[in-house]
């Protein structure tokens, strides 16, 4: 199945969870979004069952998959060539760091550029959604945790991550994080196909979902050793080889500029660069 979260300025609540099928949206009637959605164990039943509303695919205004998620855990430094690329070693453990749900924007949405950075870099990522509560999830079990996929791009402002060996105050911008468009049920999603994103229709990055150091399964298992992972949990999984920040000469996002994140099989963000006023 694939679950989104529709904007409904005219209707009873200002978004609605959504399942599409084809050029189709069904409204799961009693779920403001994908992220309320979760939080009922019988999510997947509930959503299969759904006969609600129905709306147009094309031109659908869509917010961030699951728009307020409890927790948003990046992985840094998990694609062998983006580590390369960085001059860094391969880690042992996963690199960590967090986002708050300001920074989510939906996969149409102007991308915010603030006037305070001039090095607003791409990385597209494969997000994981969780789907079902755990501590101390062994890698064994981390499937079963897992609702599905989605397409995240983490926009980091490099002269704000590079300001101290934290690097969250580049991550976190508000409205710089594109996330959707949809979430793909794991049934029907592997990691392994290729990621892409693309500047003015150049493609900057190419990697398959699946060259990773460390896996989703294992990801889950980490980091649920730390803290307990809830419905509408998400881990953004890190990027690939071809950032602008390892180009030389650098490049960054400047205004105007459309930004393309693509994974097969679960979709694309499509998002116009504008300057923050």
């Amino acid at each position: 199945m694939k679950l989104l979260t529709l904007r409904t300025p005219h209707g009873t609540t200002p978004t609605q969870a959504v399942r599409q099928d084809g050029d189709t949206l069904t409204e799961i009637d009693g779920y403001a979004s994908v992220g309320e959605l979760l939080k009922n164990p019988d999510w997947k039943a509930v959503a299969a069952a759904a006969n609600g509303a129905t709306h147009a695919y094309d031109g659908a205004d869509l917010a961030a998959v699951v728009p307020a998620p409890g927790k948003i855990i990046c992985v840094g430094h998990n694609y062998r060539n983006h580590i390369k690329e960085m001059g860094r070693e391969v880690p042992p453990y996963p690199t960590l760091f967090a986002k708050y749900a300001e920074s989510l924007i939906g996969p149409n949405d102007d991308l915010a550029l603030p006037p305070e950075s001039d090095a607003v870099d791409w990385e597209a990522e494969l997000a994981v959604i969780i789907g079902k509560p755990g501590r101390r999830i062994s890698e064994a079990d981390a499937g079963e945790h897992i609702a599905g996929y989605a397409v995240l791009n983490d926009v980091s402002m490099r002269d704000y991550q590079f300001r101290t060996i934290q690097w969250l105050q580049g991550k976190t911008w508000e409205n710089s994080t594109p996330f959707g468009p949809a979430l793909v049920t794991s049934d029907e999603f592997t990691a392994g196909p290729l990621m892409t994103s693309a500047v003015d229709g150049e493609i900057m990055q190419s990697t398959p979902t699946g060259d990773v150091v460390f896996t989703p399964e294992f990801l889950v298992h980490y980091i649920s050793t730390i803290i307990t992972l809830n419905p509408g949990d998400v881990i953004a999984t890190g990027t690939p080889g071809g950032v602008g920040h390892a180009r030389d000469p650098k490049r960054y996002l400047a205004e105007g500029q459309i930004l393309v994140t693509t994974i097969e099989g679960l979709g694309t963000l499509t998002n116009k660069v504008v300057k923050e006023v």
